[in-house]
């Protein structure tokens, strides 16, 4: 059959030709703009980042092991997920509580938006951290990772923001729409690792508005000191594997104080955070995506309950340990060279620079977990992560909050376990499957 373009009427070779030019035209856009989406060039990104430390061979380097999974646990990953597919997900609507946050910000609140995006207000200063207020976690519009419940309310409903926190560049944490609806609405300053502060200058972020350090350095922002903290993680928005800096955030205001671990797997240097930086009042803990097929990188429910206890204790105070494996590294996979290097009981802190020693703050810090509920990331049933964590909390003694998505907890009404008792509603149980229940 001869196609329209050889057509022997010179109207329909011209309609032939005019849907070729559109269509090729409309590839070229969809192309520029998922680049554009990804973000800065590694070439970019390479002056901000190869004067650090801890950036060795082309890539960013902690203490432990933070790698991609390789090639054959990759293809396990993805024949496991494809075996359970449908485990991640809530069988009905997850409760949402439309988001109001205050005019003016609290002494110590904290609103989950989903996975990691928080609102967190530390005496009278508010921080968005991880803002991911997209559909879908990709850099492809109509592809990738879909979100499984609405945002509880919008970037422009947010009065006002003091800065920007980032942990690190993945999709679902760094989203480059909701970096424009910013821009858009309020123009924030951004404190972000090393690296990432390429991105946001290449999306049209101004320079004087980005603050982006390495670990353990420091700025002040609304008179909260604001601390880049160590993570076991890794990085990426294409092909080049952890060209920018990942973290976590300690935050200390004239009164209260907060932590927030971003992404990370269990590690000894949650303890050395503790006793340099703590004990916190509040905790952002990560508690899902874990799997055996990247156990260095994400941490599961009992590692973070573990990282919880050593961020909250100075030295090596014996009070701070529990007779649970909390901490103990998942399962090695064959043919990947990785060590295990628990975060709780197993480590005892590190020799850091502070002489202070005082009782644990484990039992007296309120936790608060993140990282699950929004997107289907791993194997695991969808409310696990907070049934194991629910479970864990309750031997350990430690003060959990469960808020619902978009729920404001206001934790200055009381010590820790005051508050843990108003958010104890286990609320999931109504949109999780079956045979996702204890």
């Amino acid at each position: 059959m001869r196609s329209l373009g050889t057509s022997d009427r010179p109207s329909v070779r011209a309609v032939s030709n005019l849907i070729e030019t559109v269509s090729s035209r409309t590839r070229a856009r969809q192309f520029v703009r998922v680049m554009h989406r990804m973000g800065a060039s590694p070439g970019a990104i390479l002056p901000f980042v190869q004067d650090s430390p801890h950036f060795r061979d082309g890539r960013f380097e902690g203490e432990e092991p933070s790698l991609r999974p390789r090639v054959r646990a990759q293809t396990s990953a993805l024949l496991a997920a494809i075996r359970v597919s449908g485990r991640g997900e809530p069988v009905s609507d997850v409760p949402i509580v439309p988001a109001a946050p205050p005019a003016r910000p609290g002494e110590l609140a904290v609103t989950w938006y989903g996975h990691a995006t928080t609102v967190l207000e530390v005496d009278g200063a508010r921080f968005l951290i991880d803002p991911v207020f997209s559909e879908r976690v990709s850099p492809v519009r109509h592809a990738g990772p879909k979100r499984l419940h609405p945002v509880p309310g919008a970037i422009a409903d947010i009065p006002s923001i003091d800065a920007v926190l980032l942990s690190h560049d993945h999709y679902d944490h760094l989203d480059q729409p909701s970096i424009v609806r910013l821009e858009q609405t309020h123009r924030p300053h951004y404190v972000v690792p090393l690296g990432v502060n390429a991105h946001l200058l290449a999306w049209g972020v101004p320079e004087e508005r980005i603050t982006a350090l390495d670990w353990r350095e420091e700025t002040v922002v609304a008179g909260i000191r604001l601390t880049c903290t160590e993570a076991r993680h890794n990085s990426g928005r294409g092909l080049v594997d952890s060209q920018t800096l990942w973290a976590g955030w300690a935050l200390h205001g004239p009164r209260h104080s907060a932590y927030f671990a971003g992404d990370s797997g269990t590690s000894k240097r949650f303890a050395a955070i503790g006793a340099d930086l703590g004990p916190f009042d509040l905790t952002l803990m990560p508690i899902g995506a874990y799997d055996s097929f990247w156990p260095d990188i994400h941490m599961d429910p009992e590692q973070a309950l573990a990282a919880h206890r050593d961020v909250n204790r100075i030295g090596d105070e014996v009070h701070a340990l529990t007779a649970d494996a909390a901490g103990v590294a998942d399962d090695f996979i064959g043919g990947d060279h990785r060590i295990d290097t628990p975060g709780g009981e197993h480590e005892e802190g590190e020799q850091t620079e502070t002489t202070r020693t005082v009782a644990t703050a484990a039992h007296a810090s309120l936790l608060v977990p993140i990282h699950w509920a929004t997107f289907n990331l791993s194997t695991h049933w969808w409310a696990e992560p907070v049934r194991r964590l629910r479970r864990g909390a309750r031997e350990a003694r430690v003060p959990v909050a469960f808020p619902r998505v978009g729920e404001r907890l206001d934790a200055t009404g009381g010590d820790a376990q005051a508050v843990a008792a108003r958010f104890a509603e286990p609320w999931w149980e109504q949109c999780a499957d079956p045979e996702d229940r204890d």
